[in-house]
């Protein structure tokens, strides 16, 4: 399973990388194409910035993407790991679950934290 997981998460990440990749060698055409032809320096700095804003929303929604796959998957291994401990042990069912509980909280945190960086590749950078 975690074998499983690595691969797709591999995958996930090569297609990006290959996308980036793209996109930029996509732009390094356009600008010299642009630098042959005549045009107006307008035009070309409107086109550079469509570039930059699309760039900018497919890394924020990576960056949400990934976080969020990412804490779903450990939110659903501790929520499994939780229950099996209460199945075995069900006089510690309350430890068990309030402890589980402040460990979803963290996760959640990270999950957060990730779409702050989100917010901010899109408004800031």
């Amino acid at each position: 399973m975690k074998k499983k997981a690595f691969v797709l998460l591999a995958v996930i990440m090569v297609l990006t990388l290959g996308c980036f990749i793209a996109s930029a060698g996509k732009q390094r055409v356009m600008a010299a194409g642009n630098e042959t032809a005549s045009s107006s320096q307008t035009g070309e700095q409107e086109e550079a910035g469509d570039n930059a804003t699309g760039l900018k929303a497919v890394a924020a929604g990576l960056a949400v993407g990934l976080g969020a796959a990412a804490g779903a998957i450990g939110m659903g291994i501790a929520v499994a790991k939780s229950n099996e401990a209460i199945a075995r042990q069900p006089e510690a069912a309350s430890k068990i679950n309030s402890t589980m509980m402040l460990g979803l909280v963290f996760i959640e945190t990270a999950i957060i934290y990730a779409l702050i960086v989100a917010i901010l590749i899109i408004f800031v950078l």
